[in-house]
């Protein structure tokens, strides 16, 4: 059954050539997906929604329509009744609203007013269900009212009672909703509400951060004029929030949206080898790699590092930020994404948590070929080696030193020396000797089961030649690390015998740094491009990283990281003969 091409319906906004073609595009690959799991297509109006909250970036429209599908599953926003209790009090409670009027920039206002709020007669999920709710129903109407409207919501909070346990998404639900973020406007708010902000605002990207601003409610009107704020924010706008309200209610209580059907579809279990990474549209060659690196200097290369660093995480990040976690993340601002994160076993008497601040990230073709991974803290000791005997690693790689420039990085979580031991629970780590290479250190370690009576090898690498700050000057070795961490996991798999290739998955590698996402990023994201590299002679950098931060938030820290991507993979390059000695590289090196 071939997917089918939504038709253009008369009333959609009027598009360019390029917005249309990119509305098939993504209709077409959303479309291939709700065939394989018999729910109905996708509209056109539907994508349009989507593709402009992403300014017609397919690829980016498609990561936003699935977070959005599950936060709503995740959050309980399907088959919802406006027309019963509670939700139905929670939308006329007028506590949140859009306007009927827009900004001078013409971006609508969304208003959420906290002094209406009272957390002990309100459930949270309800709460965040109306917002939904409301933002659907407006979103719907604006979509055939403004032909060419960016729809970039201005969020206002207003007045005092802020509640301490506002969802995440209330501040930043670009995230996992289609419209995008102008600004947030925290009007009146009490001076305890800014440490729980200061602690929300720890989960949102610098872009979204930065459009905060908390203001008293004699300032309101420096960022907005009277005529589009209501009268008690000191404007002219008359409006009865309940009233105003009501016309969101529909006719008929449980008028059907199109997007239970796909929320609650059940999915059959993931193929151990899909992938996020897998060869893409806009794919290069490596001449065409070295002719864009030329084009855009590195000023260009890092400019591209910021649009993928101010986009906002997909995802959330309950479980890392849960109180009895926090003291479990070396950094308070690197948080573990709650889809992707590895969960250990609730063992009596070890943890009576099942989070360890890890995430299962996909490789070449390969599902969870990797578990990005902080330094582990004195107190994590125990839970990473429960999640490496869990998970059945066998090749741990760090990319660290204990300290560098005077600051603690990593603990020492394994035993140094040769016959020495360390016990942590019911497992024993031994060494069985060391390796001292140019650039690395190889150490072989068994662990000892004693509950079940089971021992296991594992090869632990330590890459040295990483300088304290910056990256390396040379790539090379690196990229040598890189084959023989590649070269050991093939080994050690082989080596396991009642594995069959191509039957069942290879067991993840273990790859840290101290946050678990600088070094971490880069080493996954060089592995990633070189493999397509070999395979196929393409490669594409850019989404490589972008897919690489829906698995572990954050990748790559700097655009010195990411630029060095792209200077790692030119090496390679040249080091295979891919492109002649020298060829256009010259230009990337004097950059």
């Amino acid at each position: 059954m071939e997917p089918a091409t939504a038709p253009r319906p008369d009333m959609a906004p009027e598009l360019t050539p390029e917005e249309e073609q990119a509305t098939k595009q993504f209709l077409e690959e959303i479309n291939k997906w709700t065939v394989q799991y018999n729910v109905s297509p996708l509209s056109w109006n539907v994508a349009v929604k989507f593709l402009m909250a992403r300014k017609f970036d397919v690829l980016r429209a498609i990561e936003l329509f699935h977070s959005y599908r599950e936060t709503r599953r995740k959050e309980g926003i399907v088959k919802l009744k406006p027309h019963e209790e509670p939700l139905r009090s929670e939308i006329l409670s007028g506590k949140f609203t859009i306007l009927n009027v827009r900004d001078p920039t013409g971006a609508s206002i969304a208003l959420f007013t906290a002094r209406l709020h009272h957390p002990h007669k309100s459930v949270q999920h309800v709460v965040l269900q109306a917002l939904f709710y409301l933002l659907d129903r407006a979103v719907d109407r604006l979509f055939f009212r403004y032909s060419t409207c960016s729809r970039k919501p201005k969020l206002g909070l207003e007045e005092s009672q802020v509640p301490l346990h506002l969802n995440p998404h209330v501040f930043s639900p670009q995230g996992a909703f289609p419209a995008r973020l102008k600004k947030v406007l925290i009007v009146g708010a009490p001076i305890w509400f800014r440490v729980p902000y200061s602690i929300i605002s720890l989960l949102l990207k610098d872009k979204v951060r930065e459009r905060i601003q908390i203001l008293k409610t004699s300032e309101v009107t420096q960022h907005l004029p009277r005529e589009c704020l209501p009268e008690n924010l000191g404007g002219y706008v008359k409006i009865d929030l309940a009233t105003w309200n009501f016309q969101f209610l529909p006719q008929v209580n449980g008028h059907p949206d199109p997007f239970d059907e796909i929320i609650l579809f059940s999915l059959p279990p993931a193929l151990d080898w899909d992938s996020v990474h897998v060869p893409g549209p806009h794919a290069m060659t490596i001449q065409e790699l070295v002719d864009y690196v030329n084009a855009r200097q590195k000023q260009g290369i890092y400019e591209e590092y910021e649009d993928i660093r101010r986009e906002n995480p997909v995802g959330t990040f309950h479980c890392s930020m849960s109180p009895g976690n926090l003291e479990k993340n070396r950094y308070g601002d690197v948080p573990c994404l709650d889809q992707t994160r590895v969960k250990l076993t609730k063992r009596s008497g070890h943890t009576q948590t099942d989070y360890i601040n890890a995430s299962f990230m996909d490789g070449y073709k390969q599902k969870n070929a990797y578990i990005g991974t902080q330094g582990p803290l004195e107190n994590t000791y125990r839970d990473f080696w429960l999640m490496v005997w869990e998970q059945k690693v066998l090749v741990i790689v760090m990319t660290t030193r204990f300290e560098e420039g005077g600051r603690r990085k990593c603990g020492q979580y394994w035993p140094l020396e040769k016959d020495s031991r360390i016990r942590f629970g019911f497992l024993t780590v031994t060494n069985l000797g060391v390796e001292n290479m140019n650039h690395y250190k190889k150490t072989t370690l068994e662990i000892h089961n004693t509950e079940e009576r089971q021992k296991r090898q594992v090869t632990h690498f330590q890459f040295l030649s990483w300088p304290d700050y910056g990256v390396p000057s040379s790539a090379a070795s690196l990229i040598d690390f890189l084959r023989v961490v590649r070269n050991q996991q093939s080994l050690a798999v082989s080596n396991m015998g009642a594995r069959s290739k191509g039957q069942c998955p290879e067991p993840p590698i273990v790859v840290h740094c101290s946050a678990g996402i600088g070094r971490t990023g880069t080493f996954c994201s060089l592995d990633i491009c070189l493999a397509q590299l070999e395979e196929l002679g393409t490669l594409n950098v850019f989404q490589t990283v972008s897919r690489m931060r829906t698995q572990r938030a954050f990748s790559i820290q700097t655009p010195e990281q990411y630029y060095f991507c792209y200077k790692a993979i030119l090496e390679f390059a040249e080091k295979e003969g891919m492109v002649s000695s020298g060829q256009n590289l010259l230009a990337v090196e004097s950059q």
